[in-house]
């Protein structure tokens, strides 16, 4: 089936009849009263055998009639009925955009060739379809995908907008700001031809027309979408102090790179491009800028067994530290060199089984510090050659986990997510570790039962630490990260027990001021995220060039 023709599919059955929005009413009276949310929509089936509501036309059917007034607004009736809770339970809703197709500087034998998309990236993956979608149009993935989650019951007032799509410090720069500022004018409300689509939020000495991408950060500030984050991708062999002052210049907070191993053998017959120590700079220098760093690690790729990727795993404790992984085991497909390589015989796939062990053996060994975002690429099994296709592998390591008795101590396995937090019970833990010259500080409120309710990343670089060249960082400690876990909540609102709304944030930031000045540091700056600046701004910080500064 077309990706067109099952957008259309899906938008029928979301349609509001006037017998759905009936139907949709009995269902909610069942979930209100306790009843399972799947069991509830099972049990009153569409007329003429077309199947069930969706819950998507389900929390369509809530919006709609708490707006007509026929109910009351229920807080814990849209949390049961929310479609994928998960996407915000952390506090920050995710947007994905891609890039158009472009020429991409590696020629990595394990990356997949397809004209219409960029380097890696297949049509079929569920972001990439989007993207596919609307013909890459930055402005049209933000504001197609925000009218979606609102529609799922999700808020959108915190935006981490994460840019994909091969090598992005390799687009033109000016094709990078233009695609930059238009996410921005999405979220920003502002429509195709550059003017406001919602003048009623906007002050009236405000100018209609947003010209560059100074101008829709500062609207932004104060927007209803407001970007909490904004993440790209790119090679260590990319990362210098001009890319570094650049990607400050648009917004960007967190970076990934592929490091995908750490064996220079296996990188050279994969003709990864680049070296370890490559690697190794790059992370150096985008911690010395306070940037959240993000590491791809490949297993099994060309020459590794899943002994040396054992090995091969542990090297990224050592210097690299990274913030947060992303494990994607090679996957073997037919638009990708590596293809020919399996042909001849010199390339075998891991089993499912093996990766499940292998990945199940490495997992507890994660520290507490390091989030672990993925571990399978959404790549649908049918353009998987040989090895495995199942991309519920998460849930197949955690039940093998289970069977072992062993656990993952990582920052996703304990965040506190829609858990009721009580502040009294919290303790503060303060995890030192050192990354290359850097002294590393992870900040945490943790519950009785090591749940993670927030941290802060604060970084203490080295005399001798890498050079970045921007002065706002002249003899500064460094603020990497804030966060603050629970639903994420519209402005304003407050949950009872949600741990964003203890004044968390402001603790840990004290914390942080008072280590910092432990050892010798008399100014603070923050990598702030352009939603995030009033947040900071009135908390004694000061606006420099490219970060936001305080003296201690």
């Amino acid at each position: 089936m077309e990706i067109s023709e099952r957008r259309q599919r899906w938008k029928k059955f979301n349609i509001l009849t006037p017998e759905k929005l009936a139907l949709a009413h009995l269902v909610l009276d069942e979930i209100r009263a306790g009843m399972d949310v799947m069991k509830a929509l099972r049990a009153h089936p569409l007329e003429g055998g077309e199947g069930y509501l969706t819950k998507a036309a389900l929390v369509a059917a809530y919006n709609q009639m708490v707006e007509a007034g026929t109910i009351n607004p229920d807080r814990l009736l849209l949390e049961r009925i929310r479609m994928k809770p998960m996407r915000t339970l952390s506090g920050v809703t995710t947007v994905t955009v891609l890039t158009k197709a472009y020429p991409c500087p590696g020629k990595c034998i394990f990356c997949p060739t397809d004209v219409r998309m960029p380097k890696s990236y297949l049509p079929d993956e569920p972001g990439a379809m989007r993207a596919l979608e609307h013909q890459f149009d930055p402005y049209e993935q933000v504001h197609a995908r925000l009218r979606a989650l609102t529609n799922l019951g999700h808020p959108t007032d915190k935006i981490e907008l994460l840019i994909l799509g091969g090598t992005w410090s390799s687009y033109r720069r000016d094709y990078q700001e233009w695609f930059v500022k238009r996410c921005f004018d999405a979220m920003n409300g502002i429509n195709s031809e550059g003017h406001r689509e919602e003048p009623k939020r906007i002050s009236v000495d405000s100018v209609l027309s947003v010209v560059n991408l100074s101008e829709a950060q500062a609207i932004n500030e104060t927007a209803a979408h407001r970007n909490v984050g904004l993440v790209i991708e790119t090679r260590p062999d990319e990362i210098n102090p001009d890319e570094l002052r650049w990607l400050r210049h648009l917004g960007v907070t967190k970076v990934q790179m592929g490091a995908q191993s750490f064996d220079d053998h296996i990188l050279e017959i994969n003709k990864r491009g680049h070296d370890v120590e490559s690697t190794r700079k790059a992370t150096a220098l985008l911690r010395a800028a306070g940037f959240k760093i993000v590491l791809h690690w490949m297993p099994n790729l060309l020459g590794a067994t899943p002994e040396s990727d054992r090995a091969d795993f542990a090297k990224l404790w050592a210097d690299f530290c990274p913030d947060e992984i992303k494990i994607y085991p090679n996957q073997l497909l037919a638009n990708a060199e590596l293809y020919e390589y399996w042909q001849r015989g010199e390339f075998h796939p891991y089993t499912t089984q093996e990766l499940v062990d292998l990945i199940a053996d490495i997992k507890p060994t994660i520290p507490r510090y390091c989030r672990v975002n993925r571990v399978i690429r959404d790549i649908p099994g049918n353009n998987v050659v040989e090895g495995n296709t199942r991309t519920s592998l998460r849930q197949d390591i955690q039940s093998e986990m289970k069977k072992r008795g062993t656990v993952c101590q990582c920052v996703r396995c304990r965040e506190v997510r829609g858990k009721v937090v009580e502040a009294e019970t919290l303790r503060m833990d303060d995890l030192t570790y050192q990354a290359g010259t850097a002294e590393e500080h992870f900040i945490s409120f943790i519950t009785p039962d090591d749940g993670l309710a927030g941290f802060i990343r604060l970084s203490l670089p080295a005399k001798d630490s890498a050079l970045t060249g921007m002065s706002d960082l002249d003899g500064a400690a460094l603020i990497r990260e804030v966060h603050v876990y629970g639903q994420s909540l519209a402005v304003g609102a407050e949950q009872t027990g949600a741990a964003q709304h203890l004044g968390l944030g402001t603790r840990l930031l004290e914390e942080a001021d008072n280590v910092a000045r432990k050892n010798g540091f008399s100014r603070m700056a923050v990598i702030s995220a352009i939603g995030t600046r009033h947040y900071y701004l009135d908390r004694g910080f000061e606006r420099g060039e490219y970060y936001l500064v305080k003296n201690l």
